[in-house]
């Protein structure tokens, strides 16, 4: 199960460069049922996403750099490009997402919780901007779909 907070990003945190970050491709082989293949560094991994905003089940499978590049041939949609640095915030990790062309100037922050009281209870840190957990044009698949939603 996954549960997560998402946000835009009002200011990045200073510092920036000190945290890790990896750049990440991925693409959306479909939206319903979500299936994405991801790239992250030298990982490449299948994913499966059920259905719900705040939480939804997910599966992930590890795979080949070969079976990542058919995959990722047969994508619908926008092929998306981010660098995602690890922020720690307390007991959790921020996951801050600087969207490439053609999703830039776009920037996220994601949290993932253990329960959905642990994620209901989270102040996010001044620099995060307006919760967009439930609005799923902000979910990556439909970023891929209808690039960045209108301001």
């Amino acid at each position: 199960m996954e549960i997560e907070r998402k946000f835009l990003v009002s200011r990045l945190p200073g510092a920036l460069e000190r945290y890790p970050h990896t750049r990440m491709e991925q693409a959306y082989i479909s939206v319903d049922p979500l299936i994405r293949v991801r790239r992250a560094g030298e990982r490449y991994v299948l994913t499966c996403k059920g259905r719900g905003l705040l939480a939804r089940e997910e599966f992930e499978l590890e795979m080949t750099a070969e079976a990542y590049g058919r995959l990722s041939a047969k994508a619908d949609g926008l092929r998306i490009v981010k660098d995602r640095y690890k922020i720690p915030l307390g007991e959790y990790v921020a996951e801050l997402d600087i969207f490439a062309p053609p999703l830039a100037p776009l920037i996220l922050a994601e949290v993932e919780f253990p329960s959905e009281d642990a994620a209901n209870a989270f102040e996010p840190p001044d620099w995060f901007g307006r919760e967009v957990t439930y609005d799923p044009a902000y979910a990556n698949a439909a970023l891929s779909q209808n690039g960045l939603p209108p301001t």
